[in-house]
């Protein structure tokens, strides 16, 4: 098993990100003070920060001919576990940068994946791969 990652990142304010990350995102709160908040964002350690500028994003990078946002983070899901999280998002009325998408279709790398921002305007995305020892496969 890999070691879980910790990454820290500014936010507009605590009370939005508290209710994406747990609410929709279905992450654990974790510890806080009024300047930040820690979540367990899918068995990682993210730290929400309203102490500066939200970094900005812009459609810049070019993976298979589209345009995804700089920069951006997100995490690898189970297969099921993105579909549910789609779900989450569909249904909380969040818009998708990069609507749920399949790449790879019938290879060993075959996943899916979508893009969308937090309510502090940060870029994610999401993924899963329908064989999950291939996440490294050219």
């Amino acid at each position: 098993m890999s070691q879980p990652f910790h990454f820290s990142f500014h936010v507009k304010d605590l009370a939005s990100t508290r209710h994406f990350y747990t609410h929709i995102l279905g992450c654990r709160e974790g510890r806080s003070t009024e300047d930040w908040v820690d979540f367990d964002f899918f068995g990682n350690q993210i730290s929400c920060h309203v102490t500066g500028p939200v970094a900005e994003t812009h459609e810049t990078g070019n993976v298979d001919g589209v345009r995804v946002p700089m920069p951006h983070f997100g995490a690898i899901l189970a297969w099921a576990q993105f579909h549910q999280a789609a779900e989450r998002i569909r249904d909380a009325g969040m818009p998708f940068i990069i609507e749920p998408r399949s790449r790879f279709e019938g290879k060993p790398a075959e996943q899916v994946t979508m893009f969308l921002r937090d309510p502090s305007g940060n870029a994610l995305e999401f993924k899963a791969f329908k064989h999950p020892d291939h996440v490294f496969t050219a």
